[in-house]
């Protein structure tokens, strides 16, 4: 007989599992969860979901974009100028049901990534990173001096998101569930519970679809795209519409959370933070991204929550290291330790955590490169 000690066998547990959990956990966490905690939450879905979008875009695609945050302003203004009120006299407003200017808002900035499509379509790298950069600067122009439609530099309210008379960001009528009021926290934490799995879903499909794999084809060998029948400059565009669409939805629900949007929110900083999540997160992985919207996202309020018990943080206006400072050193210093030690970001730290955890996976063949699956792909279809 074998005196060999058998090591003790690992807890294996279905990631489908761990999905079911998560999703009990989210749904239930506005009956425990205070008001300002559903905020920081919601704020991190919205971001997530123009997370989703931008990793498409940048991971997937490999074109480089600074010009996110326009994009999601034109799916906040969207949506305030849609459902807006017509009898205002200071700011237009076409009274469209929430519902309708909120898809609205959603298509405006697919059609903003249209237009500027042939731009992208035809450059790349840090050229194209500058081009997109230009937007975001237009926009602020346009948003600070588009009184009728922005508001001006005072910004301007936004309308409650109902269907019907049952207000999903609001809190008309009372409703009251398993003893618990829902406010409009608690109902705008689950409208933008749907937008970020409708937007995780998606992207997945899309990643692991035939586009995906042309679009990485794209991204890796552009020559060989074309000579395989991708037509490249299209595929370009249509990446950039898709973010874009993304951004916007983002928007929408960044809109009814604050409730009253300014220009300041969407400047360069959003564009760079959302580049920092999608970094952070891992390029071109659509959970990555949703990790690194929340870290990103969380962080500087977390810091500034907290920053009673941090004797190092000052006061904004002190001269001294203020909470949103010292939020963006630990951005840059998770951005470089990831390139430098883990480039696949979260994403590849969780994949090795499962791997450790034993998690069972479906068992797989060696993953074909993406010139290798187009080819398959083309073969069939001969």
């Amino acid at each position: 007989m074998s005196n060999r000690i058998r090591a003790p066998r690992r807890i294996r547990v279905p990631r489908i599992t761990l999905a079911a959990v998560a999703l009990v956990v989210m749904l239930g966490a506005p009956f425990y969860i205070e008001g300002d905690w559903l905020f920081l939450g919601i704020l991190c879905m919205a971001m997530a979901i123009g997370a989703v979008g931008l990793t498409v875009l940048v991971g997937t695609a490999g074109q480089l974009s600074l010009a996110h945050g326009f994009f999601v302003a034109i799916g906040a203004y969207g949506y305030a100028l849609l459902s807006g009120k017509t009898d205002d006299a200071d700011l237009w407003g076409l009274g469209w049901p929430p519902v309708l200017a909120a898809v609205g808002a959603v298509l405006l900035s697919a059609i903003a990534g249209l237009i500027f499509s042939p731009v992208a379509a035809r450059l790349k790298g840090l050229y194209l990173g500058l081009a997109s950069l230009a937007l975001v600067f237009i926009g602020q122009h346009v948003l600070a001096t588009g009184r009728p439609l922005t508001g001006g530099p005072n910004g301007r309210s936004t309308e409650p998101f109902a269907i019907g008379q049952f207000e999903l960001s609001g809190s008309t009528p009372d409703f009251v569930l398993l003893g618990v009021p829902l406010e409009w926290r608690e109902r705008l934490w689950y409208l933008a519970l749907i937008g970020v799995i409708v937007a995780i879903v998606v992207a997945t499909r899309v990643v692991k679809g035939r586009t995906g794999r042309a679009l990485q084809l794209v991204r890796d060998n552009p020559s060989a795209a074309a000579a395989m029948g991708v037509n490249v400059q299209r595929a370009k565009a249509e990446a950039f519409v898709f973010s874009s669409g993304f951004g916007g939805a983002a928007g929408v629900i960044l809109a009814l959370s604050y409730r009253f949007i300014v220009p300041q929110s969407f400047d360069i900083n959003m564009s760079v933070n959302f580049l920092a999540m999608v970094i952070i997160g891992g390029l071109g992985s659509v959970w990555g991204a949703v990790a690194g919207a929340a870290f990103v996202t969380s962080l500087p309020l977390l810091i500034d929550r907290f920053s009673g018990v941090l004797p190092f943080i000052s006061q904004p206006g002190s001269g001294g290291i203020t909470a949103g400072l010292l939020s963006q050193i630990i951005y840059g210093i998770a951005i470089v330790l990831i390139l430098v030690r883990e480039p696949g970001g979260l994403a590849d730290i969780a994949r090795r955590v499962s791997r450790f955890l034993n998690f069972p996976a479906k068992k797989r063949t060696p993953t074909p490169t993406p010139s290798q699956q187009m080819v398959t792909g083309i073969v069939h279809n001969e």
